[in-house]
């Protein structure tokens, strides 16, 4: 750490010795200097913000006072434990002295308590018949499908319109694979039509 010494020339910061035993020349300084070792290193305001934060203290507020309020805060936290202590009546649990034992259970008991082939389909069977959707939720479900299967359509022809524009080498893969698939999709479109109309005329 260099020391500034004033003499009659002004400030100046004596000889010192390197490491290596050389030595470095005095210097003369101006009033005011702060040698570099000594400057504080500069910090953005986001990064005073930050290190404000991690103290506890909000931002712009003395530490002093921040520090009384927080001591009366846990006082007044104490004294509402205190209070919660006294209110409360004391459970104090006694230890049993004997050792609880825990039935070990055979490959054949859990075959005995699980249920048979027949109980489960039975089960499933009025569950099917109670969740059986109505009309409206069958209208519901053809129309999203419908509606799914006409967005691809017209994805499909999208794809065909470039490639008769001759951008064939930009397609990828699943995309000729979906032009491939528009045949299938159309009579998919067709079932799905014919069925809702049929819905709707009974």
């Amino acid at each position: 750490m260099n020391t500034v010494l004033e003499s009659n020339k002004g400030k100046v910061i004596p000889a010192t010795k390197r490491p290596d035993g050389t030595w470095r020349k005095a210097r003369r300084v101006k009033d005011g200097y702060v040698p570099q070792e000594e400057v504080p290193l500069y910090e953005s305001k986001g990064k005073q913000f930050v290190t404000q934060r991690q103290t506890g203290v909000p931002p712009g507020m003395c530490p002093l006072l921040a520090a009384e309020i927080k001591k009366e805060r846990e006082k007044k936290e104490k004294a509402k434990v205190k209070k919660v202590e006294r209110q409360s009546p004391k459970i104090l649990l006694k230890p049993t002295s004997h050792a609880t034992e825990v039935p070990i259970c055979t490959t054949s008991q859990i075959n005995r308590d699980a249920p048979n082939e027949s109980e489960i389909s039975k089960l499933t069977n009025t569950l099917d018949d109670t969740l059986t959707l109505g009309d409206d939720g069958l209208e519901i479900d053809l129309a999203k499908q419908i509606k799914k299967l006409r967005k691809k359509i017209r994805e499909i022809e999208l794809i065909e319109s470039r490639i008769k524009a001759g951008d064939i080498n930009k397609l990828d893969k699943d995309q000729l694979e979906k032009v491939k698939k528009k045949p299938e999709i159309l009579k998919q479109l067709k079932k799905i039509e014919e069925s809702s109309t049929a819905i709707l005329n009974t």
